[in-house]
């Protein structure tokens, strides 16, 4: 559960980090939002390893990943660096998911993370640290070839960002056909 809850405790730091107008602070915004991330691997790897995992477990992992990225992504809209439609899209979906897996537990229905849902998490993962990093230097130094590659690693990011945009909806689908064949 350490784990598990480290990746909201990171929350503020990536914020402040971002809210800085040096690129160093973006780099360190990067690499703490990767470290939070690889934990979500570690987290079910070793729950799994040592027989840990628990339904609060499955509950709480997938809400402190919603916590980490939405509070990014809508960091990065708030900047100015991310269309919002894209980020209301994946915070309305995930809302949506959480909602259905709070009423599935309702009715003793525990709906485990799928792979289509884990996929859209690793894409999303990965956009935001290069989008982070595209968006944030911004020609600060005299080197034009370091703003292009910047600027590209931008573009990448925001491209996996749409991909996960599409496969969050299919994600949804899915999860929500589970949950009415888990009523039936």
């Amino acid at each position: 559960m350490q784990l598990t809850m480290s990746r909201v405790y990171v929350v503020p730091v990536v914020i402040l980090c971002l809210n800085q107008s040096r690129f160093f602070f973006s780099i360190i915004a990067a690499v703490l939002f990767i470290m939070a991330s690889i934990t979500d691997y570690f987290d079910g790897y070793y729950a799994r390893k040592w027989k840990l995992v628990s339904n609060l477990g499955k509950f709480m992992d997938p809400v402190t990943d919603k916590i980490l990225v939405s509070s990014v992504l809508i960091f990065l809209t708030y900047q100015g660096f991310i269309d919002p439609y894209v980020v209301i899209l994946l915070v309305v979906r995930d809302t949506f998911i959480g909602g259905i897996r709070a009423v599935a537990s309702a009715d003793q229905i525990v709906i485990d993370a799928k792979p289509s849902g884990k996929w859209k998490a690793g894409l999303q993962m990965g956009a935001i640290p290069a989008l982070i990093l595209g968006n944030s230097y911004r020609g600060q130094y005299d080197a034009e070839i370091f703003t292009q590659i910047f600027q590209k690693v931008g573009q990448i990011g925001y491209g996996v960002l749409w991909a996960s945009s599409i496969l969050s909806i299919v994600s949804a689908i899915e999860y929500y056909n589970i949950y009415k064949s888990g009523k039936k």
